[in-house]
């Protein structure tokens, strides 16, 4: 029995797609789905941190897991060519996102 052919997949971006930079990732859960809220840090002294939030993303509990597997992935494909990401808390604030 043969393997059928794997289907040919196209990512196509919609007009709203669009590309930022966040250091700031929350996660809320549910039974039903997980939910993940990007934003920016910006501490503007010592005793103040602001997060700005600018897009929340739901995901399923299984796209959630799939996203882990691949985050997983390339962490350990980053950390084998470029050393391993230490997760120390921000010198002032204390926080690690």
């Amino acid at each position: 029995m043969t393997q059928p052919a794997a289907p040919k997949i196209q990512l196509i971006n919609t007009p709203d797609y669009r590309e930022d930079y966040a250091n700031s990732v929350q996660v809320r859960v549910n039974l039903w789905d997980f939910f993940l809220m990007f934003g920016r840090v910006n501490q503007t002294a010592p005793d103040n941190v602001a997060i700005h939030n600018f897009q929340g993303i739901y995901v399923s509990p299984q796209q959630a897991k799939a996203l882990l597997n691949v985050l997983q992935q390339n962490v350990t494909q980053y950390e084998t060519a470029f050393g391993e990401i230490k997760l120390e808390p921000q010198a002032a604030s204390g926080i690690v996102q």
